[in-house]
């Protein structure tokens, strides 16, 4: 580990997301997940023994709220910036993690993309340094970290079309084909089966063959609820 590198620890009580959470950040370069804590408690100890500069911190764990612990990290003044993970829209949970110096908030179901871009967004903020020559410098570096950039789809893949699919694909408990995700969205299979490899591409869903009586397996596609999440979607 390079002395440059963000340091991170993951506070998330589901042990496949956490597992996938730790995952995506040892993939994005620069920073190093340093310890995983499914509960408050259990973060707490990781931060008397670890240097962590940043927490990919869940806001429902089981004893207790994100916001509390963040806010008492605040309190005792203690460094480490915090990147708030959870499936919560409330608008005033969001107003008071910005409150307390929440620098990111990431809606779960997440892809490893969506967190890619927050983490290099968070690394190019870290980075400024120095002191501002004007408004400009202020506006640029806040910019760094409040505006992410749109991810890209595919050539030929819309979002509205990618928005419609995924729905019906989280929608199916037990799972689609790509005749049934064309069926459902009104559009071609040969279609539905580039929106579907796309989602599974980007780690939203995966797929598994289906062997029936005769002809060849047909490919089904089901949606992975944990650490999961379009841009778009």
């Amino acid at each position: 580990m390079s002395a440059g590198e963000v340091r991170v620890l993951i506070v998330e009580d589901d042990p496949v997301a956490a597992d996938a959470h730790a995952l995506y950040v040892g993939r994005v370069p620069g920073f190093t997940a340093v310890g995983v804590a499914h509960s408050l408690a259990e973060a707490t100890r990781h931060l008397e023994r670890t240097r962590v500069d940043l927490l990919l911190l869940d806001l429902t764990l089981p004893d207790g709220h994100g916001l509390r612990f963040a806010r008492g990290l605040r309190a005792a003044g203690h460094p480490a910036d915090v990147i708030a993970v959870t499936s919560a829209r409330d608008l005033a949970v969001v107003r008071e993690s910005v409150s307390l110096g929440v620098v990111q908030y990431v809606l779960k179901p997440f892809a490893f993309p969506t967190l890619r871009e927050r983490l290099l967004r968070y690394a190019e903020f870290r980075q400024a340094a120095g002191e501002a020559a004007g408004q400009d410098d202020v506006d640029r570096a806040m910019a760094a970290l409040r505006a992410p950039r749109p991810a890209q789809l595919p050539k030929g893949l819309s979002a509205p079309t990618l928005d419609r699919v995924a729905a019906l694909l989280r929608a199916a408990t037990e799972g689609l084909t790509a005749a049934g995700a064309a069926e459902a969205a009104g559009i071609s299979r040969i279609t539905a089966r580039r929106y579907l490899e796309h989602l599974v591409d980007t780690g939203r869903a995966d797929r598994t063959p289906r062997y029936g009586q005769v002809g060849r397996p047909e490919l089904h596609y089901r949606w992975l609820a944990a650490g999961s999440h379009t841009s778009n979607v």
